[in-house]
């Protein structure tokens, strides 16, 4: 404890009360409540002060021990845990990135200068909801011999008073730009005094206020000094020069003007007509010249005059007047301008809302399942010689790399969403649509302890023409929107009925995805379909999601003409009900042929360029029983099939981006092939890309199916198994 020197600053004498209370004789007393009754007052009256008032250590990682609950309020947080939690409990995380190295120097230094008064500094915070406010912070440096080196502070929110300043300097610049119209206006009223005196100076101004009245941008040109002076700024030109009457060098600025402004067909004719040389050669015979051109604004194309005036005097011609005009119709101008600045405000507003959320999102929950995989694939390295653990930690990285692999798949397909709003109508069976949704999903819900089901009982009529890749993408998100939601032990139940038939064999459908998971707030059902929202996001909930999924699944809806409801109830689950009409189609069942007498190996192609891929892709296929022949792009295996006989291969597996010849060309080739045996052979597509035209380009190819990467073996092998009608019970059992 140290001693309070009688004259010692009141911040001082409280400080010791508050950490160092002491009983008549001057002795620390810790326990003594009656004797602590002026410390707690003490202590109430700092967190109840309208200001905020913050304690932190001058050295050790500048910890901050204490902060009131203005200084809570001014942060947005609710409690002292909150705060430190923000601030990462630290003076330097309390800071702004960008002020910290300053306001450290600056209190340094003012220390340095007084050791009896207040420092006082301004410098940036960023609250809880990621707002930017201005503080003002007047501190103090005391040393104590038993907390040691620290700093008190009190803190008030100066960001009002900053946009006042602001504010009142915007007035008095356009004060002063008023007082020189009233100025130039005055000397138009004493033109004829003055054009006895400097007809020539005279002669330019007018030039300039001529000029000014009908065009947005007005620079003056010095072409000796190479330097262009913006005396009026338009959009375009605002974005190139500090501010007003401030120049820049002429030759950067139209290099510039031309990259970021002019439609790039007349970029070649901008150039060559504001050249320095071109402009002396044009104002030589004329006094003024003009040429049009077209820029490029917001994807808009607009008109634009620009015009040059000669204000030289006689003895050369260096300097020159340049004026921006729009050349359609004023009025409609205005219009659009008003227009374009409204929605690009609205757009810019959301896009930054979204992207920050998102970018916060994605990057805590990408990270996260990265710690995981990189975590547990040390763990199963480290356990090599323990393959039970070795394969339970392994087991964990397949999972949190579905997970993550799931992200960037839903990342993806909501720009492919933007960019497609065409529906297609072709044959489609719901129920196998549904089974190869549950069939993806089992494994996860499996893992979480989910009992997951699929009910297509009340379906009678399963084949229909409809999109399935967007069926597929719908009820993949919804019921993976379930399972992440629900938590061990709990149901996530996908079933699609069948309503009653209409006319023209047209029938009502509805997919539901019903749950027993947390359930969503009613408060939070208006928003729940809105681009990257979560009720709570991963760290509150431990449920990685980056708030795509019922997103996609709401616009795939709206595309086809459907209806979304949604019935939730906290803590008990939530329903989602999909209803589309749907046409219905005849439907056959194509018998599967039998497999041959002595046929125990299955003997496939592999076209793959990809080395790395080829050689995980021919040792995952051989040890679930097959013969593998691998080939690094389409040109050797039509190679491989034109030479072949009739049973040398069962099935190819096809790569589609590849080198030399893509699969689709290699597909269509085979199909082209005289033998029908080597003809007609079963072709698997293997692709990252699962879009419709991919998938439609496949079809058109003679390819059998097209699946996706990363491999899903046990679809895999139903599909072989549909091909070929023989069995792979042995690679599903090796599963």
């Amino acid at each position: 404890m140290h001693e309070q020197d009688c004259d010692s600053h009141p911040i001082e004498q409280i400080l010791g009360t508050l950490f160092h209370p002491q009983d008549a004789a001057g002795k620390p007393l810790l326990q003594n409540q009656r004797v602590l009754e002026p410390s707690n007052a003490l202590w109430e009256f700092m967190e109840q002060m309208p200001g905020g008032f913050l304690i932190y250590r001058a050295q050790l990682g500048e910890e901050i021990l204490y902060a009131n609950q203005s200084l809570l309020r001014i942060f947005q947080c609710e409690t002292m845990e909150e705060f430190l939690q923000l601030t990462g409990g630290s003076f330097r995380g309390f800071v702004h990135p960008e002020d910290l190295e300053a306001v450290e120097e600056s209190i340094q230094a003012q220390i340095a200068a007084s050791q009896y008064d207040l420092d006082y500094v301004e410098y940036r915070i960023c609250r809880k909801d990621g707002d930017i406010r201005w503080i003002e912070d007047y501190g103090h440096f005391v040393h104590d011999e038993v907390l040691g080196d620290i700093f008190y502070v009190f803190i008030g929110d100066a960001t009002e008073k900053r946009q006042h300043l602001i504010a009142e300097k915007k007035q008095l610049i356009n004060e002063k730009l008023e007082r020189e119209q009233r100025l130039l206006h005055l000397s138009e009223e004493y033109d004829a005094e003055r054009r006895l005196v400097n007809q020539e100076y005279l002669r330019h101004l007018e030039v300039i206020q001529g000029l000014s009245i009908n065009y947005e941008g007005i620079c003056y040109l010095d072409l000796d000094k190479d330097q262009i002076v913006p005396y009026r700024l338009s959009r375009r030109t605002s974005r190139l020069f500090q501010a007003v009457l401030k120049g820049e060098p002429y030759s950067w600025y139209t290099r510039e003007y031309i990259a970021m402004w002019v439609h790039p067909e007349d970029r070649e004719i901008v150039a060559k007509a504001t050249a320095p040389d071109h402009v002396r050669e044009m104002l030589a015979s004329n006094q003024t010249y003009y040429f049009n051109y077209r820029v490029l604004v917001d994807g808009e194309l607009q008109y634009l005059q620009l015009r040059f005036v000669s204000v030289s005097n006689e003895e050369g011609l260096c300097q020159a007047v340049m004026g921006y005009h729009r050349v359609d119709e004023e009025i409609q101008r205005q219009m659009e301008q008003q227009a374009q600045l409204a929605e690009a405000l609205a757009k810019a507003n959301l896009a930054i809302t979204s992207k920050n959320t998102f970018l916060s999102n994605i990057s805590h929950d990408m990270r996260t399942l990265l710690h995981a995989i990189f975590g547990f694939t040390s763990l199963a390295k480290m356990n090599l010689d323990r393959p039970e653990d070795a394969a339970g930690y392994l087991e964990q990285v397949e999972a949190s790399s579905r997970l993550l692999l799931e992200m960037i798949e839903k990342v993806l397909d909501v720009s492919s969403k933007a960019a497609d709003n065409g529906i297609s109508e072709v044959e489609c069976d719901l129920k196998e649509t549904a089974q190869k949704v549950y069939d993806f999903l089992q494994p996860q819900a499996q893992e979480k302890g989910l009992a997951f089901s699929l009910n297509c009982s009340a379906l009678r009529h399963k084949d229909v023409f409809s999109d399935p890749e967007k069926l597929h993408q719908l009820l993949l998100n919804l019921a993976n929107n379930a399972i992440t939601y629900t938590n061990t032990g709990g149901q996530v139940t996908l079933s699609i009925e069948e309503g009653e038939e209409l006319t023209n064999h047209y029938a009502d459908y509805r997919l539901s995805v019903k749950d027993t998971g947390i359930g969503i707030h009613a408060d939070f059902l208006e928003k729940i379909f809105e681009p990257f929202t979560r009720e709570k996001n991963s760290t509150l909930s431990g449920i990685h999601s980056i708030g795509l999924g019922l997103t996609i699944a709401k616009n795939i809806v709206d595309m086809m003409g459907g209806t979304l409801d949604v019935q939730s109830q906290v803590g008990q689950g939530s329903v989602f009900t999909v209803t589309l009409r749907l046409r219905r189609q005849a439907w056959e069942a194509i018998p599967m042929k039998e497999a041959e007498a002595g046929e125990d190996t299955m003997r496939l192609l592999l076209v793959e360029d990809n080395e790395l891929n080829r050689e995980i892709e021919t040792e995952l296929l051989e040890q679930l029983g097959f013969s593998i022949h691998p080939v690094e792009n389409g040109e050797l295996a039509l190679e491989q099939i034109f030479r072949a006989g009739s049973k040398d291969y069962d099935l190819i597996l096809m790569d589609l981006q590849m080198p030399v010849m893509d699969g689709w060309q290699t597909s269509a080739a085979i199909r082209q092939l005289p033998d029908p045996v080597l003809s007609n052979i079963p072709i698997i597509a293997l692709s990252a890309n699962m879009s419709f035209e991919d998938q439609e380009k496949s079809r058109k190819s003679g390819i059998n199916a097209h699946l996706q990467k990363p491999l899903d073996l046990p679809l895999l092998l139903r599909t072989i198994e549909g091909l070929t009608g023989r069995s792979c019970t042995r690679g599903e059992a090796d599963l």
